[in-house]
């Protein structure tokens, strides 16, 4: 159950920001005995692959914190994004391996699923942001867009370190994020709404 929350709450974490849990597994694994990744895993301790993966989030940092370059990250990010949330859940719920030498074996014997599952919630909550975001820069002239960001990348910490530390508290955050997604859609339809009603009463004058 632990290894479910922990490989969900990275998941999720990923879908924030795809670098994030995936350099923070590394380098707890490399640095504490917080992490042990299973041996199929065991290259996200790599040297190399750390400062690949914090080279490659300091763009991330940069760029989600511009209008419209922003949108344009998370396009690009739509790919990239479910990809490490699949890595994270199955290396958070130590899936025995990432490299399919055997494809049969690897089916048959379920270790798809925990990636399977990573690439869906990572998924799912980038589209919520990447739905969100727009809102934002349009409702706060861009101004929003780097406060936004931060907040992300924040929450994409924590939920990475929570997800490691204290799984059961991944609960939490997937209850404040059905509150929100609740709130969002609420919030769109009522906008929609509004448009409608302005758009009707300058069609009667």
């Amino acid at each position: 159950m632990f290894e479910v929350l922990t490989g969900t709450g990275l998941a999720a974490s990923a879908g924030l920001n795809a670098y994030i849990p995936l350099l923070t597994m590394g380098l707890l694994a490399r640095y504490t005995d917080l992490v042990d990744l299973p041996g199929g895993w065991q290259w996200l301790g790599d040297g190399w692959v750390l400062a690949i993966l914090a080279a490659l989030l300091a763009v991330e940092v940069v760029a989600d914190k511009v209008p419209v370059v922003d949108h344009v990250n998370d396009v690009i990010q739509t790919v990239v994004r479910p990809t490490a949330g699949g890595l994270a859940f199955g290396a958070g719920a130590s899936s025995e391996t990432v490299t399919v030498s055997d494809p049969g074996g690897f089916f048959s014997s379920n270790q798809w699923v925990p990636v399977v599952a990573g690439v869906v919630i990572a998924l799912a909550v980038h589209l919520l942001k990447s739905a969100a975001r727009p809102v934002v820069n349009a409702t706060t002239a861009g101004v929003g867009a780097p406060v936004a960001s931060t907040a992300e990348d924040a929450t994409s910490v924590v939920m990475s370190l929570v997800a490691i530390i204290l799984p059961v508290l991944v609960l939490v955050f997937l209850v404040g994020l059905v509150v929100f997604l609740f709130w969002f859609l609420r919030r769109r339809a009522d906008r929609r709404r509004e448009r409608e009603a302005a758009r009707a009463a300058g069609f009667r004058v």
